[in-house]
């Protein structure tokens, strides 16, 4: 049975590290925050990233930014040492292309395939299993791969060559946020000139208006039972994380010379919101706060 090294284990980290304990892999974690190695059940805990890297077949990370990613495997105890010669690595982080492919480029030197496979689904489809998986490396990387990311995931495509696939992660955010921040602008609209938020969003559902946001991560509390707006924005995915993920977008696009009007005022939008109002370890839909107070009651 193919080994896993697994190390970031936090809310999108550990349910997929206990996913693939559940298919049958044995499992090697290791987080900074020692409760969450325990929480992986039918999982070794490691003592160290190098610990959870040593002898793997296949070692996946799940960080915050870049430079986690880029210290955990080149830093001056990076695991590119420690790593066996022809082990796949699997970095779902979501950060920046440049990272992705130069980290990807001194473990190929080493021998060792890398793919940047960021995710999409939220801690909902990583505790379900159901993630998107938004590849970029060789083909014959992903094949690899494949078995691996399916016991996480119900989606997996091939975005291009390293770094692809966090382009394609950081287009996906940023149009996230600007359907995120447009939903709750129509709702705070149609509130305060008497709307009921609950048949304002079930009309705009069924009409042009129709989005993610709107249809299955409603920003207004108590309009769908389960949404983070609904348990007081709590978990899911968070404004800090959403604000870094915009100001990934405004570096990929300026790299490239591309024009992102709707994604900079997303940036600033949600940057205000988390500076104005405290929310940065809220979950990004309450963005709704900027638009209608009254919704933190």
């Amino acid at each position: 049975m193919t080994t896993v090294g697994f190390v970031g284990l936090g809310n999108m980290g550990g349910p997929m590290a206990t996913n693939l304990a559940k298919a049958g892999f044995t499992m090697k974690v290791f987080d900074l925050v020692p409760v969450l190695i325990a929480g992986v059940k039918g999982a070794a805990g490691a003592s160290s990233a190098s610990d959870a890297a040593s002898g793997v077949d296949v070692f996946i990370s799940m960080l915050p930014a870049g430079r986690h990613v880029e210290g955990l495997y080149l830093g001056d105890s990076g695991v590119a040492g420690i790593l066996k010669k022809d082990a796949l690595v699997i970095d779902c982080s979501t950060i920046d292309p440049g990272t992705a492919r130069r980290v990807a480029t001194a473990l190929a030197v080493k021998g060792i395939t890398m793919l940047d496979a960021p995710v999409s689904g939220g801690t909902a489809g990583a505790q379900n299993g159901t993630l998107t998986f938004i590849v970029g490396g060789t083909a014959a990387g992903l094949d690899r791969a494949r078995p691996i990311l399916q016991a996480m995931g119900a989606n997996i495509y091939h975005a291009g060559e390293s770094g692809a696939g966090q382009i394609a992660k950081v287009c996906n955010n940023m149009l996230l946020a600007v359907l995120m921040a447009g939903t709750a602008e129509a709702l705070a609209l149609g509130v305060k000139n008497g709307l009921d938020p609950a048949v304002l969003s079930e009309i705009m559902q069924k009409s042009s208006g129709g989005n993610w946001a709107l249809n299955v991560y409603n920003p207004w509390p108590s309009v769908q039972e389960n949404s983070a707006a609904s348990r007081g924005y709590s978990g899911g995915f968070l404004t800090d994380l959403m604000t870094k993920d915009l100001g990934l977008a405004l570096e990929t696009a300026m790299q490239s010379g591309s024009s992102i009007p709707m994604g900079s005022l997303a940036r600033n939008l949600f940057t205000t919101h988390a500076t104005l109002n405290g929310a940065g370890r809220l979950d990004f839909s309450s963005i709704q706060w900027l638009y209608a107070p009254e919704v933190r009651r």
